[in-house]
């Protein structure tokens, strides 16, 4: 009997060491992000089950400061990183490696400049103070901004800032301008100013998504497709129950449901055909990577990189590819 419950004990913590095909039981991650509704289906995959059920433990660190994060992804204190394509260009060029492996949305308008009533031009931006967070996404909007009529950061008084606090900074009148995201844009519509223009003029410069470091790719691969399993059905759950889902994810980020879904006017979020489509394929690859090639000369030109990456480099489509055929 005793060599029975032996093997039976023995057989036991095998079963609970696989957990789940190929997948160890409760694996951990840890992925950084900031306050952005794109994100929010992370907090539908947590709160649904959806991490669980694919055998993952996932922690959600939110840090607004985009250099806070960039150290902690450096440093292995986080295993992913939820941000914006522009941003993955300047990390990887920094010499930290890393994949990009899922999209969560598309910005058409939901990043933008605040301003003053006054200010009525982008032109009309010289001389004033402008408060983004520089080396991030906000930079490349007003840089963009900026060069579409001729100006440069020169022209302006800069104030360097998180977008949180550049919104929060224009709300209590402390600059005149501020480069933020949603719902900084509705909020400091609604008090003390307009928005002077937004990712709607200027369409595909922003997409956020999520990188692994590579070597978190390459000894735990089966976690990362554990994860894109787990966005993928998350996904077809908030097609599924919409009203459900939309109040799950504007829980995760504090503010009300009518919040959240007025933000969803300024960004499209990806499901996993979105993903597919963004993707694309080795023969016909999507628009994904047109975006980071985009940013990488842009950010070369202007000398805030060293150098430039192959921007395929950057992304591990494979793991998309084998979610459809789970």
């Amino acid at each position: 009997m005793k060599k029975v419950s032996l093997t039976s004990m023995v057989v036991l913590l095998l079963l609970l060491s696989v957990g789940g095909p190929g997948l160890a039981a409760g694996k951990s991650m840890v992925i950084s992000l900031p306050t952005w509704s794109g994100y929010a289906p992370l907090y539908l995959a947590q709160e649904k089950g959806f991490f669980t059920e694919h055998g993952l433990d996932v922690e959600l660190s939110v840090t607004q400061d985009l250099s806070t994060r960039k150290q902690a992804f450096a440093g292995k204190k986080v295993d992913a990183l939820a941000t914006a394509l522009d941003v993955q260009v300047t990390v990887a060029a920094a010499g930290i490696p890393l994949k990009i492996v899922w999209a969560f949305d598309d910005s058409f308008g939901g990043d933008g400049i605040l301003a003053k009533p006054e200010i009525q031009s982008i032109e009309e931006l010289k001389g004033k103070q402008v408060a983004f967070l520089r080396g991030s996404t906000s930079h490349l909007l007003l840089l963009t901004a900026l060069t579409s009529v001729g100006l440069t950061e020169k022209d302006i008084t800069a104030v360097n800032m998180t977008a949180g606090d550049a919104g929060a900074a224009f709300v209590a009148g402390r600059v005149d301008a501020a480069v933020t995201w949603e719902p900084w844009l509705s909020k400091g519509s609604e008090v003390t100013g307009h928005v002077l223009t937004s990712t709607k003029e200027f369409p595909g410069v922003i997409a956020d998504s999520l990188s692994f470091h590579a070597d978190y790719v390459k000894k735990h691969p089966e976690a990362v497709q554990a994860f894109v399993n787990a966005m993928k059905d998350a996904m077809e759950y908030w097609h599924a129950h919409p009203e459900e889902s939309n109040q799950i994810m504007a829980a995760g980020m504090g503010i009300s449901p009518e919040e959240f879904v007025a933000t969803l006017a300024g960004l499209k979020l990806m499901d996993y055909e979105d993903n597919t489509a963004f993707f694309g394929t080795e023969a016909e690859p999507g628009p994904l990577y047109t975006t980071l090639q985009n940013a990488t000369d842009f950010y070369y030109d202007l000398k805030i990189i060293p150098a430039k990456k192959d921007v395929k480099e950057l992304v591990a489509p494979e793991f998309l590819l084998q979610a459809g055929s789970n």
